[in-house]
């Protein structure tokens, strides 16, 4: 038992129909006795799943030709195509909303600025902007089944209850309760990393195996960790705040309080500062002739050899190291995936990372450990998407749609 849980029959019937599902979406074309001999499930409990799933337009029945040119065996597909979504990525001052078949394929994107001070504002904006992008692309939407938003911050992923949320007055927000109020379809919600890092894993460079770590540079730097498949999330399911990993404790104040974090020198904003700093005390650069300086100047002036912009990049890289060295000796992960601007600067930064994880992690876990580049970070939504196929393959969403 897991847990010392007592399964009640809806449950056990909620964990049956996923296992059937999910090995028709992950291993399909599948056929009924494939899925009976892999789920270890009777085949009569089998077929009746496999039924309720055609029925709901869930699945498919494809025909494919026998191997020894006998009778054609049907096999079982999962259908995507009808079945749409809604996904939220909410940022600090942007709202960008998209739109998703079940496959994870993006139909319709859209930003907009978004400014918010409260949790009504946010609400309210919030509101606004799905009201209108669901009302504006009514043709294109067939059936509706849920709405996933990723946001920064602190959310119980089971309530939908954001309990934190950088620059922003938060007071236990149910923001998954009022979007299912208002649009009278489930909502998912989640911290923007923790989801990346699940969507690195269903669509991304993480899809090859069971244990990673997702670390992104924006704004500020986070991580997410996959256990088994699964985000692996703490007591107060915040887990990952490698950014307040202390790296140097002479270093600058961090706004969490504290000195020297990693975000207050691997974060873009820490980034540019560092590069006016330096120029602003007579240091010679390429840069020093923009007006405004971005991280994409940073990083293409670096890519076209400006030494400061390299030096300042190979910095980071090797704070980053550091760090990522600290949670390669905690979890052993099989791939390390870095998300952000950055990257871009890939032979410039990669190798700091190296160097620094193969001198300060264990050499059994960072042999032949790939590090690489992340395969949705140009899809800001993607991760919001993940929430809503991973409550597909648990069967929590596929429950309720086999229930409508």
């Amino acid at each position: 038992m897991n847990g010392g849980q007592i399964g009640n029959v809806d449950l056990v019937k909620q964990l049956n129909s996923a296992a059937v599902y999910r090995l028709i979406d992950q291993q399909g074309p599948i056929s009924r006795i494939q899925v009976a001999d892999v789920s270890q499930l009777a085949p009569a409990s089998v077929t009746k799943i496999t039924r309720q799933l055609l029925e709901r337009g869930l699945i498919k029945e494809v025909a494919q030709q026998a191997s020894t040119g006998g009778r054609r065996a049907i096999s079982l597909t999962t259908e995507v195509e009808p079945f749409h979504s809604v996904a939220v990525r909410l940022g600090r001052d942007y709202l960008q909303i998209s739109l998703y078949n079940l496959g994870g394929r993006e139909l319709v994107s859209t930003h907009h600025e978004l400014y918010y001070t409260n949790q009504n504002e946010l609400s309210d904006g919030l509101i606004s902007h799905l009201k209108q992008f669901i009302s504006s692309h009514q043709s294109t939407i067939n059936q509706l089944v849920a709405i996933g938003i990723a946001l920064p911050g602190l959310v119980n992923p089971e309530t939908g209850v954001v309990e934190y949320m950088p620059n922003t007055d938060i007071d236990n927000l149910a923001l998954s309760d009022l979007i299912k109020d208002t649009f009278h379809v489930e909502c998912f919600v989640g911290n923007d990393v923790r989801g990346m890092a699940l969507a690195e894993h269903y669509f991304g460079a993480t899809q090859d195996c069971q244990d990673s770590i997702l670390v992104s540079v924006h704004r500020g730097t986070g991580s997410g960790i996959i256990v088994n498949g699964q985000v692996f999330l703490g007591y107060n399911r915040n887990v990952g705040e490698i950014g307040h990993i202390q790296i140097d404790p002479l270093g600058e104040q961090c706004q969490c309080g504290n000195f020297g974090c990693l975000e207050t020198v691997a974060a873009n904003p820490a980034i540019i500062e560092r590069v006016k700093k330096l120029i602003a005390q007579g240091y010679e650069s390429s840069l020093s002739s923009l007006e405004s300086i971005s991280i994409q100047d940073v990083c293409q002036h670096a890519n076209n050899g400006d030494e400061l912009a390299k030096q300042s990049l190979v910095r980071v890289g090797n704070q980053l190291g550091k760090a990522i060295a600290i949670t390669i000796n905690l979890f052993n992960p099989q791939k390390v995936v870095i998300a952000g601007d950055i990257t871009e600067c890939e032979d410039i930064v990669f190798p700091a990372i190296h160097r620094n994880v193969e001198n300060q992690s264990l050499t059994t876990f960072h042999k032949d450990l790939p590090i690489v580049v992340s395969q949705i970070d140009h899809q800001p939504t993607m991760g919001a998407f993940a929430m809503i196929k991973r409550a597909m393959l648990n069967g929590v969403l596929l429950q309720k749609l086999l229930e409508d």
